[in-house]
């Protein structure tokens, strides 16, 4: 019944074992991927013809884990996996950048992607095996496809690069980085870096692509044993007379328009230029009896005289679309502090791209709760990404954050989490949120300016500046050409989009996503000096905005204060049903965090709030010492005495003989049950019990003064 292949290949520490044949036989191409029990089924279906007016390639990637594959049934009340996760987002747009640029121009037909995690070993993060799984299916469908590609995740541990790190190594690891791409070219790089050199970043770089070969061959000798026939497929043949007839009417038109600096000025005349063209040529064909230019070969020939204008603009040392040079970064402005109620703000506008962006600080239970699927983790630093419709002049839809949205949040979040501030030294939550007001190219590196300068506005003493800058690349056979803060259209006509953060020391951050195949070392390197130059140059403008944190939070944070007691007596101030600590945050209006080493956590936006709950601590978990005098409360009086509490569930006798000088023959003489009397602390036994006296104050008030030496 099955026809299974099974190749086996050492990746790193690991071994990695494809297989076909036996699930989900009736996709395109399905490949089971196991490493050390950590394990993806990837799928491939793609349709066997476009839709009728398809104007681009519908591919979809669908990351999946299911809570089984780590033992665990889904919480919530329909136990079964939801929405997707941060996590499950964040891989498909993994798999997606080196996959899409591999499949030919003109080829529209639908392709879905879906990479299952059925199988969890924690120590092996599913992401690589997702994106070798998602390749080694195409590879064995037969759809058009200039794959495969390898995927490899690289350490720096020791001053050593490490293959394929486990989630173990990872913790001490000063890199965390993903590289993809075929046998010849990278085409994907993410990473995090603990300020690194950028030799340092571009050795890990070449490094993975090296060993991922392993993958590549594995993958060949896999479609050796069980590869579908290769689709006959053919690009529609280019009308090179109709496209002669496009160029001569839009040409000169397109060149006038890009000749426009202003980003909304030159979009409008784009389109009037598109749409002009589409009606001269309707026209044509209606007064011929032709039947008119398909609209999306049309739309396809004008992009294409776009792209060669902007492109040999820039090749031939032109001014850039805004005028600019090939290294300059486009005008900064910078101001912080900007809403007054928040407890940071910046406001990073570089040219038509402006970011707002507003850090807020809390406690350990504003931390997010993240339920992953090797298991639950809190996480004190979340930055999120918002771009509205308006920064780019469009209407849309605005609501839960795209995949792009949850990309670039992570993109900024991992490029300044390296700078954060020890939890010791400062035991805050922080969120941060960019809104993006303008757009025009790298708003994401605006995000992480501007969420630098946003928590430093806050009070947050980060261990450096981090800024971040957008590189490009246009390329046409040995010339190239590396752009600085590339704009929107760039990003889009161009051939690589490279993002580099990182403060003076070195990088923080990179992600690469190239759309072309030859990239080398050599460009790869000139792109990193590039952006370091440039980098340098923002940093210098940040620090003239705001050169460190600010000394005082704002009035609106909360202050955190830090006690510690005995951990036996954690019972004493959480009390029964919590009654206790309940009882204190709502009448001093604090927050209070207990650990269970004793550690506690007062949050208050006011000293005063504070010191009344941290006197309430230490009341409850005040020791008693013998020969101190205490202010209590008679409690219960009894024939032999009276029961007295000294502290918070500390209670002690007063014998009879102890309240007076005199001979007392009725307590109730003397005392009566709530009165407030000073005691002494005679003794304590081995128990706890204490013994008390108001006869000991008594007998020392009345002794003679000593005199004077």
């Amino acid at each position: 019944m099955f026809n299974i292949s099974r190749e086996e290949f050492q990746y790193g520490q690991h071994k990695v074992v494809l297989e076909t044949g036996e699930i989900a036989r009736q996709a395109s191409g399905a490949v089971v991927v196991n490493v050390e029990d950590t394990i993806v089924l990837a799928t491939v279906v793609a349709s066997k013809t476009a839709k009728p007016g398809q104007d681009f390639f519908p591919l979809t990637i669908d990351y999946l884990e299911k809570t089984y594959a780590a033992g665990k049934i889904p919480g919530g009340f329909f136990k079964r996996e939801g929405r997707p996760s941060e996590k499950e987002t964040l891989t498909s747009r993994l798999i997606d950048r080196p996959l899409r640029p591999l499949f030919p121009d003109g080829f529209y037909n639908e392709v879905q992607v879906v990479c299952m995690v059925i199988s969890l070993n924690p120590e092996i993060d599913p992401d690589i095996a997702a994106m070798i799984g998602a390749s080694a299916a195409m590879a064995i469908s037969g759809v058009p496809f200039n794959g495969p590609i390898g995927a490899a995740r690289v350490g720096y541990i020791g001053g050593q690069y490490v293959l394929n790190p486990t989630a173990t190594q990872l913790k001490t690891s000063q890199m965390n980085l993903v590289v993809a791409g075929t046998e010849s070219a990278v085409l994907m790089v993410e990473s995090e870096a603990d300020q690194l050199s950028e030799e340092v970043m571009l050795g890990g770089v070449v490094y993975g692509h090296e060993q991922m070969r392993h993958a590549i061959d594995a993958i060949h000798r896999l479609v050796e044993k069980a590869g579908k026939p290769e689709w006959d497929w053919q690009p529609v043949p280019k009308d090179e007379a109709l496209i002669a007839k496009i160029k001569a009417v839009a040409e000169a038109p397109l060149k006038q328009a890009y000749g426009l600096r202003n980003k909304q000025e030159r979009s409008q005349k784009l389109k009037s230029i598109y749409a002009e063209v589409e009606a001269k040529f309707a026209q044509e064909s209606a007064a011929s009896g032709q039947s008119p230019i398909d609209a999306n070969l049309l739309n396809e020939t004008l992009f294409g005289l776009e792209s060669s204008v902007v492109r040999s603009q820039i090749l031939n040392g032109e001014p850039r679309i805004d005028g600019r040079d090939t290294r300059t970064v486009r005008p900064i402005e910078i101001r912080t502090g900007v809403l007054p109620r928040a407890h940071g703000t910046a406001l990073f506008t570089r040219g038509e791209t402006q970011a707002l962006v507003v850090a807020t600080l809390g406690t350990n239970r504003d931390e997010q709760i993240i339920d992953a699927l090797s298991g639950e983790y809190r996480d004190r630093f979340m930055l999120h990404y918002n771009m509205p419709p308006y920064a780019t002049g469009e209407t849309g839809r605005v609501g839960t954050p795209k995949r792009r949205e949850i990309g670039h949040g992570r993109l900024a979040k991992r490029a300044l989490a390296a700078v954060l501030p020890d939890p010791t030294d400062f035991a805050y939550s922080i969120r941060v949120v960019s809104e993006i007001t303008e757009s025009n190219g790298s708003s994401s590196m605006a995000s992480v300016c501007g969420g630098c300068l946003a928590m430093m506005d806050a009070g947050v003493p980060l261990k450096a500046h981090v800024a971040g800058i957008a590189m490009g690349l246009i390329k046409d056979g040995a010339r190239f050409a590396v752009l600085t803060d590339i704009l929107g259209d760039e990003d889009h006509l161009g051939d690589m989009d490279f993002k580099v953060a990182g403060s003076e020391t070195g990088v923080t951050a990179l992600q690469m996503d190239i759309k072309i195949q030859g990239i080398t070392k050599e460009i790869m390197q000139v792109a990193l000096a590039q952006a370091k130059e440039a980098r340098m140059h923002i940093l210098d403008k940040m620090k003239g905005a705001l050169d460190h944190a600010r000394e005082e939070l704002s009035e609106f944070a909360p202050r955190l204060y830090k006690m510690k007691i005995n951990p036996e007596r954690i019972r004493d101030v959480i009390g029964k049903g919590g009654a206790t600590i309940r009882a204190i945050t709502e009448e001093t209006g604090t927050q209070i965090d207990i650990s269970e080493d004793g550690s506690i956590t007062v949050a208050a936006t006011t000293g005063d709030a504070a010191r009344a709950a941290i006197k309430r601590i230490e009341e409850l978990t005040a020791e008693v010492e013998v020969g101190k005098t205490y202010d209590g409360t008679v409690l219960r009086l009894l024939e032999f005495g009276a029961i007295v509490s000294v502290l918070p569930g500390k209670d002690g006798l007063l014998h009879i003989s102890q309240i007076a000088n005199e001979r007392v023959n009725q307590v109730s003489d003397y005392l009566k049950e709530g009165q407030s009397i000073r005691v002494k602390v005679l003794e304590a036994d081995d128990k706890g019990r204490l013994r008390l006296s108001m006869k000991a104050l008594l007998e020392a008030e009345a002794a003679p003064a000593q005199p004077e030496a």
